[in-house]
């Protein structure tokens, strides 16, 4: 039971968790942005392009 107890209290590893989720939600807020932004920039190049020829 002690070591029940103390594996709860222990928080040696809780540091590195934390940075995994920061970067996680990072990531998933670039990908979203980029999905957002992505036919915006399409438009933009295919307008150029269309001007170009």
């Amino acid at each position: 039971m002690s070591s029940l107890s103390r594996f709860f209290r222990e928080d040696d590893g809780q540091d590195m968790v934390e940075y995994a989720l920061l970067a996680s939600f990072i990531s998933i807020v670039a990908i979203i942005a980029i999905r957002a932004i992505g036919p915006l920039v399409r438009t933009i190049y295919e307008n150029i392009q269309a001007a170009l020829t």
